[in-house]
């Protein structure tokens, strides 16, 4: 665990604050172990003849000593704690700010439940061996050292190694059971991110699961994975037992031979009874380090395991990067495509193939094809989330590659067809894109996306909240807000809508396409719809057809209905004449 560089780089960082803790407890434990050595002397002054003066003397001395110890051990304690709150905050952070790097493709292979288990488990773990574990090492390290300096020279050094033999046991007693209890440890969070996948997922198909009237099954599944934890944790707790349980044996056994030898001792006047009564006192300070050794041993062998599964997700690395020297988002954006093929990885064959068209400045494309045609992968080439070949995809004559991810997005206005809400005001949803509280903005956009009279009439107007997801919003309501999150980015130069108007009614979606056309005139903004109601593409400049990834038609929507036998006109036929819908 040490030598792994989230550790190392964070004591370089803060050596100074434990350079400060270890002495403060190295101190403080040199000074408790004079506790019982008064205790002793006053012991033996007894036999001598004691006095009041002498007693409080002595109850001075022991006052001093507990209060030079309180101070610095509280010390010690506090620096270490707080280091290990700032190396969890930070490691958190860290690992929140790696992840908004990562590509999409990154999140569809690895589960959110997966990722928040290694928030929730893993870092609470590593924060534990940060805190408590170095804690526990430095007070048994300095206890135990100063116990047996004391022991030996103070009292009988024969007899404070006798007393010592069933306590050495307990190193083998760890080397036995430690690793079995790190790897049950490793089944039982195994066993956690798996409820907490299925818990997210039933979560959020909440509805699905209500419609279908299937929560006993929901609940079963949840109760198999609960039922694992449980199985799985008392094992756990039965190798806990079990090395909890053979240490107070062996520190019986240690405390008999004390009593044994250290009484014959006493009886043989070799040790006064005082020696007798601190050396007893002494053991039980021994017996305490010896365990601390056991439980560090315990908690880094766990935080080991959970360090380096943070630190593997630390190493993934984004497989989209920004040009050493990007390029200006051009003022007029046109969009060139230019033989584009794409193949999605541990794919056989390609998402996209030989897509070459032109998309003028200022106008309108329209895209429409069978579900797994390549719409949206395609969409996600215009964002970057993907990266096509080089020279396939350019933005104002400019290579897409040669332009940074960051001001290629500030530029481009995205309504996915999901149209995630996140849990909180909708007028913060609108606003999202906005760096800084703009409510004309907000106001405006939702005035344009068809929702802002909707939101003056809910409760709070912009401050109502809309529920995970956007949960107390109906579908359409959702797909507008949406809309107007996309076109409160009033510098967006291209407006990318991914099938965004397929819940909203017939009446409301003429007005948001008449709303676009205008912004479009006004702002010569390059619009991009993709839609499997081809009545949301009545207004577009040309028409793309993609069927099995390829250009199956492209044209005006003139062109593509005279086109008998084509692809757009039997699905406009089968729409206009009250057909199935397609999708």
């Amino acid at each position: 665990m040490w030598k792994q560089p989230l550790v190392t780089d964070f004591f370089k960082k803060y050596r100074w604050d434990y350079v400060m803790a270890v002495v403060a407890v190295g101190i403080s434990k040199i000074i408790q172990v004079q506790i019982p050595n008064i205790i002793g002397n006053l012991i033996n002054q007894f036999r001598l003849g004691i006095t009041v003066r002498l007693i409080q003397h002595y109850a001075g001395e022991l006052a001093v000593v507990s209060i030079g110890y309180v101070l610095l051990f509280g010390l010690g304690q506090f620096t270490v704690g707080k280091l290990a709150r700032i190396f969890e905050a930070h490691l958190r952070q860290r690992l929140f700010s790696h992840w908004e790097l990562l590509e999409v493709q990154y999140f569809q292979k690895h589960t959110v439940g997966d990722l928040l288990s290694h928030v929730l488990n893993d870092v609470p773990t590593v924060r534990q061996a940060m805190a408590g574990g170095i804690s526990q090492i430095l007070q048994a390290a300095f206890l135990f050292l100063a116990t047996l300096a004391m022991t030996v020279t103070k009292i009988n050094w024969i007899l404070t190694a006798a007393s010592l033999i069933p306590l050495l046991l307990i190193p083998v007693v760890v080397v036995r059971i430690g690793p079995k209890i790190r790897r049950q440890s490793r089944l039982v969070q195994e066993a956690l991110s798996e409820m907490s996948d299925l818990a997210e997922e039933s979560l959020q198909s909440i509805r699905l699961i209500k419609s279908t009237a299937n929560e006993p099954i929901e609940t079963q599944r949840f109760t198999r994975k609960t039922d694992l934890i449980y199985d799985r944790s008392m094992d756990l707790v039965r190798l806990n037992t079990t090395f909890q349980a053979l240490i107070p044996l062996l520190t019986g056994i240690s405390f008999a031979i004390a009593l044994v030898f250290g009484g014959e001792l006493t009886l043989t006047h070799k040790i006064s009874l005082g020696a007798f009564v601190a050396f007893t006192v002494y053991l039980s300070m021994l017996v305490r380090p010896l365990m601390q050794f056991g439980n560090v041993i315990n908690i880094f062998q766990n935080s080991s395991a959970s360090l380096s599964r943070i630190e593997t997700l630390l190493k993934a690395k984004p497989q989209i990067t920004d040009p050493a020297s990007p390029q200006s988002m051009p003022s007029f954006p046109s969009v060139t495509i230019q033989d584009l093929t794409f193949k999605y990885p541990h794919s056989t064959k390609p998402a996209l193939q030989h897509i070459t068209l032109k998309i003028p400045a200022g106008s309108t494309l329209g895209i429409v094809g069978h579900t797994g045609a390549g719409k949206t992968t395609l969409c996600s080439l215009l964002l970057r989330e993907l990266d096509p070949d080089p020279g396939a995809i350019f933005i104002g004559g400019v290579d897409i590659r040669d332009l940074s991810r960051a001001d290629l997005r500030d530029h481009v206005a995205y309504v996915p067809q999901e149209g995630f809400l996140f849990s909180f005001p909708v007028g913060d949803n609108i606003g999202f894109p906005l760096t800084d509280s703009n409510p004309a903005l907000v106001t405006e956009a939702a005035h344009k996306a068809r929702i802002l009279t909707t939101i003056q009439n809910m409760p709070r107007g912009f401050a109502t909240i809309v529920g995970e997801r956007g949960i107390n919003l109906s579908g359409g309501q959702r797909q507008r807000v949406a809309i107007a999150r996309a076109l409160v980015k009033i510098d967006a130069k291209i407006l990318i809508l991914d099938d965004s108007l397929s819940a909203v009614d017939s009446g409301t979606e003429s007005s948001i396409l008449a709303a676009l056309q205008e912004l479009r005139q006004k702002n010569q903004t390059t619009t991009i719809i993709i839609s499997h109601r081809l009545s949301s593409l009545r207004d577009v400049d040309h028409i793309l057809v993609l069927e099995d990834g390829m250009m199956a038609e492209y044209g005006t929507p003139k062109d593509l209905l005279s086109r008998l036998g084509g692809l757009y006109s039997h699905l406009y036929h089968i729409q206009t004449q009250g057909g199935a819908h397609l999708g």
